[in-house]
């Protein structure tokens, strides 16, 4: 599931990866990497699921409970996932915003990362990718240069 969320970017309410409905309805895709696509298929392996909700409530004694997880459920994997990684003030959401700064470190486009993340504004892209404007190194200072009158340091 922690794979799943900081690979894939979900929302913890979000659990299908095709056509998947989120926030406002909007309706995205979500493509998979290989290495959360390789976790998933070893977690379907030996908990022998083949069909049906990949991931599934399970009570004291060990039988599936319910029709999968509810977003306060994912809550509490991360919780006691980030408590045995010594990690503190872990929050689902925190995985989403680490997945956009890997996908931003990697290269990604502004643009294909909002696509991932289902935002209807690039501005709340922005926000999780703490993006500020910084003037002493502006991205079309060199490419400026010498085409007009752009020369302020």
């Amino acid at each position: 599931m922690l794979a799943i969320l900081v690979g894939c970017g979900l929302r913890r309410a979000e659990g299908v990866i095709a056509d998947l409905i989120g926030k406002g309805k909007h309706i995205r895709t979500v493509p998979v990497p290989r290495w959360v696509k390789q976790t998933l298929d070893a977690w379907t392996s030996a908990a022998e699921i083949n069909s049906g909700i990949i991931f599934r409530g399970i009570n004291r004694v060990g039988k599936i409970w319910g029709d999968g997880l509810t977003p306060k459920a994912v809550w509490h994997v991360v919780k006691a996932g980030a408590r045995r990684a010594g990690i503190k003030n872990l929050a689902p959401h925190d995985l989403r915003r680490t997945c956009a700064r890997l996908c931003h470190l990697a290269g990604g486009e502004l643009e294909q990362i909002q696509f991932l993340l289902g935002h209807a504004s690039v501005q709340t892209t922005e926000r999780y990718l703490g993006c500020k404007q910084k003037f002493r190194h502006t991205v079309n200072r060199e490419s400026l240069n010498g085409y007009g009158s752009y020369n302020r340091t």
